[in-house]
């Protein structure tokens, strides 16, 4: 059976956060004997745990999405899709928040936008035979990925058309991405992975299921673009998260949805 490809792309500066970090771009299998075929993105956050595991926060645990992503689209569940990893940086809570916090900062959330939206997705485009439109364009993450992946993908919903938002940090700054999902007018609306393990802490379960009522009243259908999960053990961690992938690859980019 054939496998994807990775290809990192070192030391991506960003003049918007004024920093850089590596980006690493799953291709799927077939990507290059089809030159005139165009496939659908995910743009995923915390990029170094999620290929290797000698790179991942936690040495040797990291979510296998190379691996899982080549099992579902070989067996016809998943369509071929390209997957792009960005770093995380020592600004990580900076930049995955959207507010401010005193203790614990944050707030950059919005320059991270531009730093994605103006920088990394035209780079992408540029380099990769990328489908363009929502339909085709997703963003997901764990933890404060999963917070900012939420807040940008409800914030920019003409572009980003599917979220995975893994044991997402909806506790930050009082829950304020409930309130910011109150108020979200997201047209069209993307269809959204949402997961909690109920090992992640006392108060999160009720929280993350706070939000996904929140988003239910604003007319979301469970199953249709809202699938909800409540992961029985699961921790708060790479291993926990890894389990999650072919789930929401499937949820999010079936592969009857496949662009040719």
């Amino acid at each position: 059976m054939s496998s994807g490809n990775l290809r990192k792309h070192e030391k991506f500066r960003s003049r918007f956060l004024r920093n850089q970090r590596d980006l690493i771009v799953y291709t799927p299998p077939g990507y290059a004997g089809q030159p005139a075929r165009r496939f659908p993105v995910l743009y995923l956050h915390d990029g170094q745990n999620l290929f290797d595991g000698a790179t991942s926060f936690i040495p040797g645990q990291d979510w296998h999405v190379g691996q899982t992503a080549d099992y579902g689209i070989q067996i016809g569940a998943v369509a071929p899709l390209i997957i792009v990893g960005m770093y995380n940086t020592k600004a990580r809570i900076r930049e995955y928040t959207p507010t401010h916090v005193p203790k614990l900062g944050g707030g950059r959330a919005d320059r991270y936008a531009k730093f994605l939206l103006e920088e990394v997705q035209p780079f992408i485009d540029r380099e990769y035979r990328t489908l363009s439109g929502s339909q085709h364009t997703g963003i997901g993450g764990s933890s404060l990925g999963g917070l900012v992946s939420l807040y940008l993908g409800l914030q920019h919903s003409r572009i980003f058309g599917k979220i995975a938002a893994l044991s997402p940090s909806v506790w930050w700054n009082q829950q304020v991405i409930l309130r910011f999902a109150r108020a979200a007018v997201s047209e069209p609306r993307p269809r959204i992975w949402l997961d909690i393990g109920t090992r992640e802490g006392p108060r999160i379960v009720p929280q993350v299921e706070k939000f996904r009522d929140v988003l239910l009243q604003k007319g979301w259908r469970l199953e249709r673009d809202l699938h909800y999960e409540r992961v029985e053990g699961a921790e708060h961690n790479e291993a926990a998260w890894a389990q999650r992938v072919g789930p929401f690859l499937q949820f999010l980019y079936p592969a009857h949805e496949a662009a040719v």
